[in-house]
Formats: structure tokens, sequence, C-alpha cells
């Protein structure tokens, strides 16, 4: 069994989620994110994080504003439409729930070691 394939599928499945996080709070610049996430202790490349802003921007779930930069070219900021602020409320309640179910069951686990 390869437990690191195991473990790159369970951060892919939490990644769209803590993105849109980090950018519910307010406009964010890429390299913000990837900043936040690494200080969160989860690694996130250039490589993963455009294509999947991309894809969110073009469902209609992100927007971005350019921004004239002082040190080089201008960024895009990125921010929530208020589709994207749904679909992020209906991904909050899922994650709540699956972490409530995935704590119970892995609780229950080592109550019964004991």
């Amino acid at each position: 069994m390869n437990i690191e394939n195991t473990q790159s599928q369970m951060r892919k499945g939490v990644l769209e989620y803590c993105i849109l996080s980090i950018i519910k709070r307010g406009e964010a610049y890429p390299g913000d994110i990837i900043d936040e996430m690494k200080n969160a202790g989860l690694q996130l490349l250039e490589g993963t994080l455009y294509p999947l802003l991309n894809r969110l921007k073009n469902s209609e779930i992100l927007t971005y504003r350019w921004v004239e930069s002082n040190s080089g070219p201008p960024r895009k900021y990125f921010s929530l439409t208020e589709k994207g602020l749904q679909f992020y409320q209906l991904l909050e309640t899922t994650w709540n729930e699956l972490a409530a179910g995935v704590n119970a069951v892995t609780n229950k686990s080592e109550q019964n070691k004991q």
C-alpha cells in the first residue's frame, strides 16, 4: 500500500475548502494563500493553486481584480462571488459533518483500546 498516495488524496479533499476559507476573509493574492497554507503545515504548490483558482473563477465561485504592484507586474486578487459564498457555506456544512463523524469514529476506536 502506498501511504503517500493516500495522504495526497486526503489533502486534496480539503484543499478547496481551505483556500476558499482564506479568500472568504477578504481578497487574497495567490502568493499569500500559498504562504498561509504553508504556515498552517499544508503544502500547496503554485502548479496546484493556479488551476484550482481558474476552475473556481470559471465556475463563478471566484472573481478577481488586478492591482498594480510597486515591485513588479500587476497582481490578481481573488474574492468570493455571491454564488461562491453559498458554495462555501455548503462546503463548511459538509466539512463540519464529516469532521464530527470522523472524530466520533476515531475517538470510539481509541476508547475501545482502553
